[in-house]
């Protein structure tokens, strides 16, 4: 597995992972790969596919600027894209990684082809340099899905590479299977999250891999707190309210009330929906997440982290949320690698479902469990979102997006509980359900698959439409 825990949560802003944050990173680095900047007179982007359908609501449009200037997900300030994109406008021209000026406007630079996809997945993007000489630099990229790229052909190249052309594997367990890493755990005697921090460890010591990890999880507290404590309008046109602070106010209210016969056992969960919701407003609204594996469903994981932390009532917190990312990140690397976590090309089965499976395994760990137990929490997790369509309503990460966030972390939480009564052994295994997941979403249709041209999002606007 050539993935680490820092390529599955990766800080950045809203409000999509695959469309906001792949696109800002694969323009800047097209620029960065082009030896003839300083010669360019011009620059291009056309975006493709489910990037051109969806992607002024996802902020598409922002993104590919914000990379062509140079900015990076996790560097920009989301306070000031707003500023730094009228500069652009204002001025007619755009810096190229802030160093090398040539005449943009994002109606002239930006080209959306609607009705046209590229070859290799759903979100592709072609980028263009014009030089004084007349002649041009291409390169295609895809945006994959949870941030990550790769350029036209990469993929392909990767998957043909022999045995002996590929480089030997430094981890200390190796697995593309969750029936590889059960073995290796049978065998050595170690947990999931033992095994995984083993494999980190071959690249960065254990206080950096710690360090990283902590940071994380910080960063994801944060826009738990922001979240529940911002009320307002979330952007895009839908004139979507936020809810999770003034639901958030209400619950505490209650709780520090003398009359608790509104207190009911089920507001612990209650309370955890709130968490998730909080970050996928924060995400809607273009503030800083943690892609957690996707930006679409960065809210279940901070939210089942929440409730460990401060309603699980443990003994070594620190130790806890450290073994819960290590072994969410195995669940999320299966997944990707074995199916898709982008809602474009498997709809948002890939996003929320895999969080979900992330989520359960992790909690499971983090509160003892065995490696079985942990499979079967991710099975559970995953089995139930199967068939999950992504059809965002006007093509904005909200509706039915952020909701949505605050079911995935309950079924997690339930997923959980379920495995940890068990003894480890159950039906389908993780593998067989991943695999299933992955048929499920080349069988859907496309209009199911971050499109806003199926589901919900036609249904809704055209009743809108309809009753004016």
């Amino acid at each position: 597995m050539d993935m680490s825990v820092f390529d599955l949560f990766k800080i950045g802003i809203g409000p999509s992972s695959s469309h906001t944050v792949g696109p800002m990173v694969a323009a800047r680095r097209f620029l960065i790969e082009c030896a003839s900047l300083d010669q360019a007179v011009g620059v291009e982007a056309a975006l493709y596919g489910s990037l051109a359908l969806t992607g002024v609501g996802h902020a598409t449009d922002k993104a590919v600027i914000l990379g062509l200037m140079g900015e990076t997900p996790q560097g920009v300030a989301p306070g000031e894209v707003d500023s730094k994109l009228a500069a652009v406008e204002a001025a007619g021209e755009i810096k190229l990684l802030g160093r090398h000026a040539v005449p943009f406007t994002a109606a002239t630079g930006l080209v959306w082809h609607k009705s046209a996809s590229l070859p290799e997945h759903p979100n592709g993007m072609r980028f263009t340099l014009t030089l004084a000489d007349g002649s041009r630099i291409e390169r295609v990229f895809y945006s994959v899905g949870g941030g990550f790229i790769h350029a036209e052909g990469e993929a392909q190249a990767k998957q043909a590479a022999t045995p002996a052309a590929q480089p030997a594997s430094a981890v200390v367990y190796p697995f593309d299977t969750m029936d590889q890493l059960l073995a290796h755990g049978k065998a050595s005697g170690l947990s999931i999250p033992a095994m995984l921090r083993a494999n980190e460890c071959v690249r960065l010591g254990n206080e950096e891999l710690d360090a990283g990890i902590d940071n994380i999880w910080h960063v994801m507290r944060d826009c738990i707190a922001h979240g529940l404590a911002t009320a307002g309008q979330l952007p895009g046109g839908l004139n979507v309210k936020r809810r999770a602070a003034k639901l958030w106010d209400m619950a505490q209210e209650a709780k520090a009330s003398d009359n608790r016969a509104n207190d009911l056992p089920h507001d612990a969960l209650h309370q955890v929906s709130l968490y998730a919701m909080a970050v996928n407003e924060e995400n809607a609204a273009g503030g800083r997440v943690v892609t957690a594996p996707t930006n679409g469903a960065a809210g279940i994981i901070p939210a089942v982290l929440r409730y460990y932390a401060e309603d699980c009532r443990p003994s070594d917190p620190v130790t806890g949320v450290r073994n819960f990312m290590l072994t969410a990140a195995a669940i999320g690397m299966l997944c990707k690698r074995n199916a898709s976590i982008s809602g474009a090309e498997i709809g948002c089965q890939g996003e929320v479902g895999v969080a979900c499976a992330m989520a359960a395994a992790g909690l499971v760990a983090a509160l003892g469990g065995s490696n079985e137990q942990i499979e079967n929490a991710a099975e559970i997790g995953i089995e139930h979102h199967l068939g999950m369509t992504c059809d965002p309503i006007g093509g904005l990460v909200q509706i039915p997006c952020i909701e949505r966030n605050g079911m995935g972390a309950v079924k997690a939480i339930t997923a959980a509980s379920l495995a940890l009564k068990g003894d480890g052994t159950h039906f389908v295994s993780l593998d067989e359900v991943i695999e299933t997941m992955r048929q499920t979403g080349a069988d859907m249709q496309d209009k199911y698959k971050e499109t806003s041209l199926g589901g919900l999002a036609i249904h809704v606007i055209t009743v809108n439409h309809a009753a004016c």
